[in-house]
């Protein structure tokens, strides 16, 4: 089965309020530096798979540069990352090819040697569309920056784009919602990610509306409520416009998933590099997840990476929690055939109460989330996760 490669580039213009990444503001001395590590991972994988016990093809039908931005690069080793994966893998010639971009970040230069590198898919970190609100949670775009950013990109003939949308932004209401709304649909993109502000520990906006403060505009956050009100206001929206919700967060016109993403819900090999990768490879009797650390220093100075062998039965889970966040479910004859029918059993009761309390709906075999159960995802994903299986070891390998 062909891979998908991820490429993580965590420098960023500026620390979004909201934002719980690795990704940070970095001196650009850090920047070359960064990019031989990535390259000589790259270079390395061999070894590193071979390892960790894993096998795998070097055939690729997709990359992802996420960040992070990866267009704060300059060329010359955005070029580097694109020839070191050619020389070490083979990307077929109808991969897809994502790279992030917070918007005002393409130069004429960048763009040009984007499509010289085979990029084919452009994702922009755009939140809102509605200056005051992208302002408040540390953006440094307008709205006038994405229109012309979607122009050159389209002229340079890169049409496959995607726009993420924050619901739950400071200062954000039903009227300003629905005016990024109709921005993102008049804009004629073919794909469209809508987020529910997330509020944790792990970002700044998160831990001053967990005090109670007033900085980063968190008193101007909407509550919970209306953020889910937001969430299905964009569901309706984007459906009757054609743009359909195929997952959780993300919506597309017929024909323009994002392959690669799909990936991780299908459960799809992978290779992550960069800070803060993750990767997903199968063995003859389980599957491997590894990591690399989750400092940029540390990962420069080479550290180990962080390895986790998921056993049938945590295979089982994950292909129960990553399938609901599909719109098209989780066949339970096709789990039953990979699993054991008998192994499948055991869910159904789980499976039952949800129906019951109508978070999810059973057609034949198939089950999904309902509506409500999209908005309480993480509740039903907890209950398939048995309590008695704990996953499998964490262990340290030096690469």
């Amino acid at each position: 089965m062909p891979l998908g490669l991820y490429i993580s580039v965590p420098f960023c213009r500026t620390k979004c309020s909201y934002c719980n990444f690795a990704s940070d503001v970095f001196s650009r001395v850090l920047f070359q530096r960064y990019v031989d590590r990535v390259c000589a991972d790259i270079e390395h994988t061999g070894e590193t798979v071979s390892q960790l016990g894993c096998a795998f093809e070097r055939i690729v039908d997709s990359v992802y540069l996420g960040g992070g931005t990866p267009t704060l690069l300059d060329v010359a080793q955005l070029e580097r990352l694109f020839v070191t994966i050619s020389q070490n893998f083979e990307v077929q010639p109808a991969a897809e090819i994502t790279v992030e971009c917070a918007p005002g970040t393409l130069s004429g230069e960048t763009l040009e040697t984007l499509v010289r590198c085979g990029v084919n898919r452009v994702s922009l970190g755009v939140q809102s569309f509605i200056d005051r609100e992208a302002a408040a949670v540390g953006r440094l775009h307008k709205r006038e920056t994405v229109i012309d950013d979607m122009v050159g990109l389209r002229t340079a003939g890169i049409a496959n784009l995607n726009i993420d949308l924050i619901a739950g932004l400071p200062h954000q209401n039903a009227a300003s919602w629905k005016i990024s709304l109709n921005e993102a649909i008049a804009s004629g993109v073919p794909h469209i990610s809508v987020y529910m502000l997330e509020v944790d520990q792990d970002s700044r906006l998160g831990r001053e509306l967990i005090a109670g403060g007033t900085r980063y505009h968190a008193h101007s956050v909407p509550d919970e409520e209306v953020t889910a009100d937001l969430y299905l206001m964009a569901c309706e929206r984007l459906e009757t416009a054609g743009v359909r919700q195929y997952e959780i967060s993300n919506f597309a016109r017929e024909g323009w998933e994002s392959r690669h993403n799909l990936k991780y819900w299908t459960r799809q090999p992978y290779l992550g590099f960069g800070v803060d990768a993750h990767s997903m490879l199968t063995r003859a009797a389980d599957d491997v997840r590894f990591s690399t650390p989750e400092a940029l220093e540390e990962y420069i100075a080479g550290g180990t990476l962080r390895k986790c062998v998921i056993s049938p039965r945590e295979a089982l889970e994950e292909r129960f929690f990553l399938g609901l966040r599909l719109n098209r479910g989780v066949d339970l004859t096709d789990v039953a055939e990979e699993f054991g029918r008998e192994t499948v059993s055991g869910f159904l009761p789980v499976i039952d109460d949800f129906v019951e309390s109508g978070l999810l709906e059973r057609i034949g075999s198939v089950i999904r989330l309902t509506p409500r159960g999209r908005l309480l995802s993480n509740e039903v994903f907890e209950r398939f996760i048995s309590v008695e299986a704990q996953p499998g070891p964490v262990t340290e390998i030096p690469v």
